[in-house]
């Protein structure tokens, strides 16, 4: 037995109270939260500080410019979306098709309901049409690797041109998005049929 035990420490009390999100935290979700409704350009900093309670010099320690900040919003927002797509509704599907089905009928749900202002990395490639922009760029990514996937997608389905499909599954999603912020009852209600259309008429025969 050691000659100098080491001494008993009292394990350490926690607090009762939830600690304050930190200052980056709350400035990721001011921005995402303006920055989806209004749109990147139309907000100022002055706006996201004021809204997340911070100063500008808390932002500019953390995000050098405007455009990191929208980058960081834009990556947070991808990261939700692949949740989404690849667990829709927050279940996974072994069966591609109906993965697909799964992620388009949960979509079309949310793109009827006010207040939908589409998807964001989508938005931001109207806004920013030059491929020099940081966040423009986490957009493009994002589109090229969504893409690729439901070519995988339909590959796995077994349809006869898997590019084909894959593509006309994009251009499908994509319309919901737009459409979804033109028509609150519009053509987004239309899109699970269509999808299992497209994807039938895509099979190759037995």
């Amino acid at each position: 037995m050691s000659k100098n035990p080491r001494p008993k420490v009292a394990p350490r009390k926690t607090a009762d109270r939830t600690e304050p999100p930190r200052a980056a935290d709350r400035i990721r979700a001011s921005a995402r939260e303006l920055f989806y409704r209004e749109g990147i350009r139309a907000v100022g900093v002055d706006e996201i500080v004021n809204r997340a309670g911070v100063t500008k010099p808390s932002l500019y320690r953390t995000f050098p410019s405007k455009d990191d900040l929208a980058a960081a919003y834009l990556r947070d927002y991808e990261r939700d979306c692949w949740e989404s797509f690849e667990r829709p509704g927050g279940k996974t599907y072994r069966d591609p098709r109906e993965h697909v089905l799964a992620y388009i009928r949960d979509l079309s749900s949310r793109a009827v309901r006010k207040g939908y202002r589409g998807c964001g990395l989508s938005n931001v490639t109207v806004e920013y049409p030059s491929s020099d922009h940081p966040a423009r760029q986490v957009a493009e990514i994002h589109k090229k690797a969504l893409r690729t996937r439901l070519r995988e997608l339909a590959a796995a389905m077994g349809a006869q041109r898997p590019a084909v499909l894959g593509d006309a599954l994009l251009l499908l999603i994509e319309g919901i998005y737009v459409t979804g912020q033109q028509f609150h009852d519009g053509p987004a209600q239309s899109a699970l049929a269509a999808a299992k259309m497209l994807i039938d008429a895509s099979m190759k025969p037995v």
